[in-house]
């Protein structure tokens, strides 16, 4: 019978835990000396991030949204032959509201008419006892209100563009699938702009979604009026009516509701506790990386000198 060969060992090919922690005592000062450095280079960066405070508001759909589109799945058929469409039919105001609080057109018509250039591109800081923004002077400078110039005399005024980007990377809207519920949150370096910004935004997209509302109203009374005039037929007549008597009511009830898509369920309040930066995290993480890489320059000394050791063969 053919025996099986027993697998041969090597000890050269095999861990010796004793040479293992011989190695990383020798090199215990490369180890000790690296975890320090990076352990002393995280608190100074950790120190120097300003802190961030996060302000959110809960929002609900606003009530009477369904009743709009009962109403206006009752006229469409009629709105059809008349050649008109009814908004609010079967749009979801809430989602389209949502994507045009992101939208960049909405943005930049927010960044502009609150004047948050300057804000957004040039505060390093708030001051807290004096309440007011710390700008950096290369950049932007608050007593003239010029911007700077970089190394080839170009002007630092952002463009639309960067501004949007900048708020962008703030802003953050949740939607809790379950209930409806949406969430605006907003950072910012001052608690107190944080909580404005997002009352802001809060108010604006409702504004804009309001006098979107009843221009396109306006515009179908207007419409259903020049055909009214222009038919004799007298159930022709009717139907204009009805189509503009919806309308009139859109108008009516979007000047009547105070917050017309969102309504505010839990405002946002000025942060008390910063959001950012996690400092303890962030030292913690940068001692180990510096302890993880002292452990492993000492390997590859330790693995050149063995190398370097063995005779040439």
């Amino acid at each position: 019978m053919t025996q099986t060969p027993e697998p041969q060992y090597y000890p050269d090919d095999e861990i010796d835990l004793r040479e293992l922690f011989a190695t990383l005592w020798t090199g215990k000062w490369w180890i000790i000396a690296s975890t320090v450095i990076f352990a002393v280079a995280g608190v100074f960066y950790a120190l120097s991030k300003p802190d961030i405070y996060q302000a959110s508001a809960l929002l609900a759909p606003a009530q009477g949204q369904e009743a709009g589109s009962r109403i206006g799945g009752q006229l469409s058929g009629l709105a059809s032959l008349a050649g008109v469409s009814l908004g609010g039919g079967n749009a979801n105001k809430t989602t389209i509201a949502k994507e045009v609080l992101q939208s960049r057109a909405f943005l930049t018509e927010f960044i502009h008419r609150h004047n948050l250039s300057e804000e957004l591109m040039a505060a390093e800081a708030w001051n807290k006892s004096q309440e007011e923004w710390v700008y950096d002077k290369e950049v932007y400078n608050p007593a003239t209100g010029e911007w700077g110039r970089d190394d080839e005399g170009k002007s630092l005024r952002p463009t639309d563009w960067d501004l949007v980007n900048a708020l962008k990377s703030k802003l953050t809207v949740t939607e809790n699938k379950d209930n409806g519920m949406i969430t605006v949150s907003l950072k910012s370096l001052s608690p107190v702009a944080a909580r404005q910004w997002v009352e802001w935004l809060v108010h604006d997209v409702n504004e804009h979604m309001r006098a979107q509302d009843v221009q396109e109203a306006e515009a179908s009374i207007d419409y259903l009026e020049s055909k009214l005039q222009e038919t004799n037929i007298a159930g022709m007549q009717q139907v204009f009516y009805q189509l503009i008597e919806n309308e009139t009511r859109t108008v009516m009830l979007a000047n009547a509701q105070q917050e017309y898509v969102f309504k505010t369920v839990d405002p946002a309040v000025v942060p008390q506790e910063k959001s950012e930066p996690k400092r303890a995290l962030i030292c913690i993480v940068a001692t180990l990386i510096g302890g993880m890489l002292g452990v492993l320059i000492v390997f590859v000394r330790a693995f050149i000198r063995s190398d370097q050791s063995q005779p040439d063969k």
